[in-house]
C-alpha cells in the first residue's frame, strides 16, 4: 500500500484538538436545554413533514468526464430519490436526538458529483479468480493493488465516496473507498460482511507500519516451530542411571534458575526500556481519527467468530482489538445499523446482535433485518425508558412521512438495487496487483519489496530485508521470493553475518535439488544439499560437503542404506609453470563408512549394521546388529591383501588377515573359506562405493556449474496457455490458421476439379503430354460410362422385380378368385393399382436415363477438351483445331436441348462461367 501524501502537521492537530475542546464545551452548554424540549419534540415531530435540505440535494460538477459513464452514475432512480430523502429525514432527527455525536456518513455524493446512499454503493460480484474466493485473498488483492488518500481533515468524514469501479480504474482512494470494494468482493463471496465507521489509532488511519511487525517474520518462526515439534520423539532410549550426589545436583539446579531469572529480569528490563525508546510520541487526536473498516460475521462460509478486517494492510483482527477505539454506524448492501453502545473503552465489550434494536438503531424495516438472536430480561421499567428514547428513530425508519391522512398498515421499503456497474478485474491487473507492478512496505526492523510476475527479468516477486536497527540502515538477512523460473528456484536467503547463502527449489529440478546452503560456488567446499529422495534412483536426501568430509544420507533404499561418510586427507595444491598455484584437487579419500537399517528378512549376526572402509590402512570393519537379547552386536576385522597388479592372480589369504567377535560362544567359528569368500565381496563392494563417491563428486561440480550458467543466463518460463507473453506460441497459432485456410481453400478447388482423381493417380503433374491426355479422356469416360451403366442396370433389376410380383399376384388371384371374399378383393385391387404404377414409374424412368446416357457421355467429353490441362498441350497442329470446332458444335446443341437433365444443366452453367473454358468453347 502506498500514501500519496502526508496531510497533518502537529501545529495543525494541536489546532484541531483545541478546536475540538471549545465544541464539546457549547455541546454541555446546551445538553441541558435539548433534554428539556425533547418531550415537546416527541409530539410535534410525528406531524411535521421535513423536506430533503437543498445543499445535500445539489449535484456537484464531476472532475470527470460523465459520458463515460452509465446513466446510473449520473441521475438517480425514483426509488434512491425517495431512500435519499428517508435518510435525510434520519439524520435530522439523529442530530436533534444526539447533538454531541458526530454526524452520519449517509448520502456522501459519487465520482459525476450524485448523492448516493453509502448501502447501494456496494455491489456484490464473485468474480472467476480462486484467489477471490476467500477474504484472505480479497483483502490481500485490495491492500495490494490501492494506494491510500488520506483523509483531510482526518477527524472528519469524507463528503465522496466513489464508486469501486472508479477506485479500480485509478488505483487510489480513501479508507471508507477501500472498505466498499472490500466488502463488496467478501459480500460477492459469501461471507456476512459489513462496512464500519468509526475511530482507529493513527498508525493504522495513515497506513504506518514501521513499528509492526512482519508478517513474513511471523510465518517463518511458526515453521521453524513446526520443524522443531516434528523432531520430538515420544519413545526414546531411557539415558544411563546418573551416579551423583542428589544434594549437589539440587543446589546447581538452584543456583542456575536464580542466574537464569537474573538473566531474565536484565533481559525484560532492556526490552522495556527498549520498548519505552521506540514507542511514538503521544497523539493529540487519540479517538477523534475516523477510520472505515470491514466487520465480518460468524455463520456464514464457516466463519467461527467475529473479526475485523482493515483493508488498508489486509490484516484481521479480533473485535477486542485495542487499534479499534470506537464504532458510530456500520452499513451492508441490505441496510443501515447506528451504534448506541457506550464506546468509551473501544471496542472490546461490543456486541455485534444487529437484531437488538437497543444496542443497534436500523434505517430500514423489511424482511432483510436480522433477528435478535438473544433476547434480554429487562424489566417493564427499562423497557419503557428506552422505549422514550428510540422510539422517534424507528418510526423514521419504518415509515416515511406522506400528507394523507389514511389509516393504512406501513409498506414495507427495502433498499433499492446498486447503482455501480458490475466490477471487472481484468487478469493483467491481478498479475500486476501493486500500482505500477512495485510496492515499497517499511515495518519494524524489516522491509518488504513486492513485484509483479515477470517484472524483473530474474523472476523476483518478494524480497524481505531484515535489519538490525530501528532505521533499517544495517541489514542482516535479505530472502527473495521467485515465480517463473526456468530453474525452479523459489526461495533464497541471505546472511550478511555469515555470507550464507540458502536457495529451495521447486520439483521438477535435474538431480532433484530441494535446498542447496553454500558459502561460494567453487567446488570442494563447504555446503549442504537436500534432495526430493523419492524422485532419485538412489533415494539420496542429503549431501553435507566441506574440504575435508562429505556425509551423505539416505531413505527407503532396497538395500537399507541410509548413511554414507568419507573422509578425505589434505588437499593439494598443485603448482604450474612458472611457480603459479592450479586449482586445488580434491584429496584422496582416507575413511569411509555406511550405516544401514535393520533387514528384517535377515538374522541380526548376519545383517550388516556398519562398515567402515579404511583406505590408508587397507582394513575393513564390520559390525552386525545387535540382537534384541543381547547388548552387544558381532563384528569382524579384515586386513586386505596387497596388490600385486595382477588382476588374474588369486589374493592369498592367512587367518591372521580376519579377526571376528562372536556374541553367542556356543556358536561355531566361522570357516577360513568363508572369511576369504567375505573378505573379496567386501573388496568388490569397497571398489563399488569408490566409484559411487565418484559420482556424487562430478555430480556435485555439474549441479555448481548449472547453477553459474543458469544465473549468467536467465530465462523465465511461460506457460503454453498465456498468449500474451508466449510469442512462439502466439506465431505456432497463427501458422497453424493460416495453413488450415490454406488446406481449407485447396480441398475446394478439387471438389470444383472434374479431373482430379485421375490427375492423382498421374502424381499431380503439372503439365500434360499428347498421351496422358489421351489416357485421361478415355479413363474419365470409361468411369462415367460404367456408373451410367450400373445405374441404368438398377432401374432395370428393379423394373423387372416389379413385374415379377406383379405377375405372381395376378396368378394367385385366378386361383383363389371363386373363394376369395369382398375384403379380399378389394386388397388385391388395391395392390395391384400401386404396383402398376411403381412398373410405370420405373419405365419411365428407364427410358429418360436411357436417352440422358447420350447426353451426359458427351457433355463429359466436351468437358474434358475444355480443360485447362488438357488445352495446354494442345498448342499446334490442325487436329486440336479441328476438335474443338467438332466439340464446340455438340455443347451448343446440347445446351438447347429442353429434355436435359437438371445435373446436366447445372454442370453446364458452371463451365459456362468457368474462365478456362469460356475462351476456346464459347
Amino acid at each position: 500500500m502506498e500514501v500519496l501524501q502526508e496531510v497533518e502537521p502537529e501545529l495543525e492537530e494541536a489546532e484541531l484538538l483545541q478546536e475540538v475542546d471549545e465544541e464539546e464545551e457549547e455541546g454541555k452548554g446546551g445538553e441541558e436545554k435539548g433534554l428539556s424540549e425533547l418531550r415537546e419534540l416527541e409530539e410535534t415531530l410525528a406531524r411535521v413533514q421535513i423536506a430533503p435540505s437543498a445543499p445535500h440535494l445539489l449535484e456537484q460538477k464531476a472532475k470527470v468526464d460523465q459520458s463515460e459513464w452509465p446513466i446510473s452514475y449520473r441521475q438517480n432512480s425514483d426509488q434512491e430519490k425517495l431512500l435519499l430523502a428517508m435518510a435525510d429525514n434520519f439524520r435530522c432527527q439523529y442530530v436533534h436526538l444526539y447533538p454531541d455525536r458526530k454526524t452520519l456518513l449517509l448520502c456522501p455524493i459519487n465520482e459525476c458529483g450524485v448523492q448516493k446512499f453509502v448501502s447501494t454503493t456496494l455491489r456484490p460480484t464473485l468474480l472467476p479468480y480462486p484467489e477471490l474466493y476467500h477474504w484472505q485473498g480479497c483483502a490481500s488483492f485490495v491492500s495490494d493493488f490501492l494506494s491510500l488518500e488520506p483523509l483531510d481533515p482526518p477527524m472528519d468524514l469524507p463528503n465522496k465516496l466513489r464508486s469501486p469501479t472508479w477506485v479500480l480504474r485509478t488505483q487510489r482512494g480513501t479508507c471508507f473507498e477501500f472498505a466498499t470494494l472490500l466488502c463488496s468482493l467478501l459480500l460477492g463471496a459469501g461471507y456476512n460482511a459489513y462496512c464500519i465507521n468509526g475511530y482507529a489509532v493513527k498508525e493504522m488511519c495513515l497506513l504506518h507500519q514501521s513499528r509492526q511487525e512482519c508478517p513474513l517474520l511471523k510465518r517463518q518462526v511458526k515453521e521453524d516451530v513446526q520443524e522443531q515439534k516434528q523432531d520430538l520423539r515420544k519413545y526414546s532410549v531411557k539415558p544411563p542411571r546418573d551416579l551423583q550426589s542428589s544434594f549437589e545436583h539440587r543446589l546447581e539446579v538452584k543456583r542456575q534458575e536464580e542466574t537464569h531469572a537474573a538473566l531474565l529480569i536484565k533481559q525484560q528490563e532492556a526490552q522495556r526500556l527498549q520498548e519505552e525508546s521506540e514507542l511514538p510520541p503521544p497523539d493529540p487526536l487519540l479517538g477523534l481519527r475516523v477510520h472505515c473498516w470491514v466487520l465480518v460475521l460468524s455463520g456464514s462460509r464457516e466463519v467461527p467468530e467475529n473479526f475485523f478486517i482493515d483493508p488498508l494492510t489486509g490484516y484481521s483482527y479480533p473485535t477486542t482489538s485495542e487499534n479499534f477505539l470506537g464504532i458510530e454506524s456500520i452499513w451492508n448492501h441490505r441496510n443501515y445499523w447506528v451504534n448506541m453502545q457506550d464506546c468509551r473503552f473501544g471496542c472490546t465489550d461490543m456486541t455485534y446482535d444487529l437484531g437488538d434494536p437497543v444496542k443497534w438503531e436500523y434505517l430500514l424495516c423489511g424482511s432483510s433485518q436480522p433477528v435478535l438472536l438473544i433476547p434480554d430480561m429487562k424489566s417493564k421499567q427499562q423497557e419503557a425508558e428506552e422505549e422514550e428514547d428510540c422510539n422517534f428513530l424507528m418510526c423514521a425508519s419504518m415509515v416515511y412521512f406522506t400528507s394523507q391522512e389514511e389509516t393504512e398498515e406501513p409498506k414495507v421499503f427495502e433498499m433499492p438495487p446498486s447503482w455501480v456497474s458490475k466490477i471487472h478485474i481484468s487478469q493483467e491487473d491481478m498479475e500486476s496487483r501493486c500500482p505500477g507492478g512495485t510496492k515499497f512496505i517499511q515495518y519494524r526492523k524489516a522491509t518488504v519489496e513486492k513485484f509483479a510476475p515477470y517484472l524483473l527479468k530474474d523472476g523476483l516477486v518478494t524480497r524481505l530485508t531484515t535489519y538490525d536497527d530501528l532505521d533499517c540502515t544495517q541489514p542482516n538477512t535479505v530472502r527473495e521470493w521467485y515465480k517463473h523460473r526456468h530453474d525452479h528456484l523459489e526461495e533464497r536467503e541471505l546472511k550478511k553475518s555469515t555470507n550464507t547463502t540458502i536457495e529451495r527449489f521447486m520439483p521438477g529440478r535435474s538431480y532433484a535439488l530441494k535446498c542447496h546452503k553454500y558459502f561460494t560456488l567453487v567446488p570442494e567446499t563447504e555446503r549442504q544439499m537436500d534432495f526430493y529422495s523419492h524422485a532419485r534412483a538412489d533415494g539420496l536426501a542429503s549431501r553435507v560437503e566441506t574440504s575435508s568430509e562429505m556425509t551423505e544420507t539416505f531413505k527407503d533404499r532396497p538395500d537399507f542404506l541410509y548413511y554414507r561418510h568419507v573422509g578425505y586427507g589434505r588437499q593439494v595444491r598443485a603448482v604450474g609453470p612458472g611457480g603459479i598455484p592450479e586449482q586445488v584437487q580434491r584429496p584422496i579419500q582416507q575413511k569411509v563408512v555406511e550405516r544401514f537399517h535393520r533387514d528384517p528378512s535377515k538374522a541380526a549376526s548376519e545383517d550388516v549394521a556398519e562398515r567402515v572402509f579404511l583406505l590408508s590402512e587397507d582394513r575393513i570393519q564390520v559390525t552386525y546388529h545387535r540382537e534384541e537379547d543381547r547388548i552387544i552386536p558381532a563384528w569382524r576385522n579384515f586386513i586386505k591383501p596387497r596388490d600385486t597388479g595382477d588382476s588374474q592372480t588369486t589374493h592369498a589369504f592367512t587367518p591372521q588377515m580376519a579377526s571376528t567377535f562372536q556374541v553367542d560362544p556356543f556358536e561355531k567359528p566361522c570357516k577360513n573359506l568363508f572369511l576369504y569368500e567375505t573378505l573379496m565381496a567386501l573388496m568388490k563392494e569397497e571398489e563399488n562405493v569408490l566409484m559411487r563417491i565418484k559420482d556424487s563428486e562430478k555430480e556435485v561440480r555439474a549441479i555448481l556449474a548449472a547453477r553459474q550458467q543458469e544465473e549468467s543466463g536467465m530465462e523465465l518460463r511461460i506457460s503454453i496457455y498465456n498468449t500474451a507473453r508466449n510469442e512462439k506460441a502466439c506465431c505456432h497459432r497463427e501458422a497453424l490458421e493460416r495453413l488450415a485456410k490454406e488446406e481449407l481453400l485447396r480441398k475446394e478447388e478439387k471438389e470444383l476439379d472434374v479431373l482430379s482423381p485421375f490427375l492423382a493417380r498421374l502424381g499431380d503433374p503439372e503439365s500434360l503430354t499428347r498421351q496422358q491426355a489421351l489416357q485421361l479422356r478415355a479413363d474419365c469416360l470409361a468411369e462415367l460410362k460404367q456408373r451410367l451403366i450400373d445405374r441404368a442396370n438398377l432401374i432395370q433389376a428393379r423394373f423387372e422385380k416389379e413385374t415379377q410380383e406383379l405377375q405372381q399376384k395376378q396368378q394367385w388371384y385366378q386361383q383363389n378368385q371363386l373363394t376369395m371374399t369382398k375384403e379380399d378383393e378389394e386388397e388385391y385391387l388395391a395392390y395391384c393399382s400401386d404396383t402398376m404404377f411403381r412398373i410405370n414409374i420405373l419405365k419411365l424412368r428407364l427410358s429418360r436415363y436411357t436417352f440422358q446416357l447420350h447426353l451426359q457421355h458427351s457433355g463429359l467429353g466436351s468437358g474434358f477438351w475444355g480443360s485447362f490441362r488438357t488445352r495446354a498441350m494442345w498448342k499446334d497442329g490442325q487436329e486440336h483445331l479441328w476438335m474443338l470446332s467438332d466439340l464446340r458444335k455438340e455443347w451448343r446443341s446440347l445446351r438447347h436441348k429442353d429434355r436435359a437433365p437438371q445435373k446436366y444443366l447445372t454442370l453446364d452453367e458452371k463451365l459456362r462461367r468457368d474462365p478456362r473454358l469460356a475462351h476456346h468453347l464459347w
